[in-house]
């Protein structure tokens, strides 16, 4: 999907939310566990629920690849269920040197056709431009981060007080370009996306953490807005757990559908 094609979707359908299918078998309906392919089921009932209110979708590959080959065959079913017109994102943290990255960029864009990866940039250029060898596909890199680990190294400053992150921010924009690359950046730091959206103007996010984790949706669009909107904001357990009973699907669309309309004031708001 190209940049233009992923912005018109965000103005035909008021929308910059990205739905996270992080399909946990112990978390779905019992009753679905009574069928085929339950993670299938789930995601094609929550695929159905929600598409109206997203413009992207955004697998866990660690939900599905610790069920094995069942698990690979529930994700390509899943990938191939999702409408061409909603941006797909394989989150997989993926990045290593040479042969390996070219095959992991195979795997998902070739195998299982996701519009995007999340890409770990830690390894330096090599690990990450393989993927830019696709067309029409982007690099999703980590950039700055939710998790309390984030304070490890992301925040590490050199003798110029130049924090790690906005380091990566820099030299990784030498790589890729806002037509191919994007950046996650944890909505659980508000002003951090400030910061990154200073450095990274052109470029769109993806944010989680809102919902579930704590994260403002009004503080991810004050702070990391941009003239084409520029975000991709995750929800995942607000949605697709909305309920785990006979009515799931429609507690999951009523939980996309109220953060849509969040989103469209927003887009009023921004005359977007």
């Amino acid at each position: 999907m190209t940049r233009q094609e992923l912005i018109e979707q965000i103005r035909l359908k008021r929308s910059f939310l990205c739905v996270g299918l992080d399909t946990d078998l112990k978390k779905i309906p019992a009753h679905l566990l009574d069928t085929e392919d339950p993670i299938f089921e789930f995601n094609k009932a929550i695929i159905d629920a929600t598409k109206d209110y997203c413009v992207a979708y955004k697998p866990n590959i660690a939900f599905y690849e610790c069920h094995g080959p069942k698990g690979w065959e529930s994700l390509k079913k899943t990938l191939d269920y999702i409408p061409k017109s909603i941006f797909t994102i394989a989150d997989a943290k993926r990045g290593d040197i040479g042969n390996t990255s070219k095959y992991y960029a195979d795997t998902f864009f070739h195998y299982l056709n996701a519009d995007s990866v999340t890409v770990a940039p830690y390894m330096g250029e090599d690990s990450v431009t393989p993927f830019y060898e696709y067309d029409n596909k982007w690099v999703i890199l980590l950039a700055l981060t939710s998790n309390r680990g984030a304070l490890d190294f992301q925040f590490m400053a050199d003798s110029q007080n130049t924090e790690l992150y906005k380091k990566v921010l820099k030299k990784s924009q030498e790589w890729g370009s806002p037509e191919n690359l994007m950046y996650v950046v944890g909505a659980t730091r508000a002003e951090g996306i400030g910061e990154v959206r200073k450095i990274a103007p052109d470029h769109f996010f993806l944010v989680p953490g809102v919902g579930a984790q704590g994260g403002s949706l009004d503080d991810v669009a004050n702070y990391g807005w941009n003239d084409d909107c520029g975000l991709l904001v995750n929800s995942s357990r607000g949605i697709i757990y909305a309920s785990q009973e006979l009515d799931f699907a429609e507690k999951a669309r009523q939980a996309a559908h109220e953060l849509q309309q969040a989103m469209s004031y927003i887009l009023d708001s921004k005359n977007f």
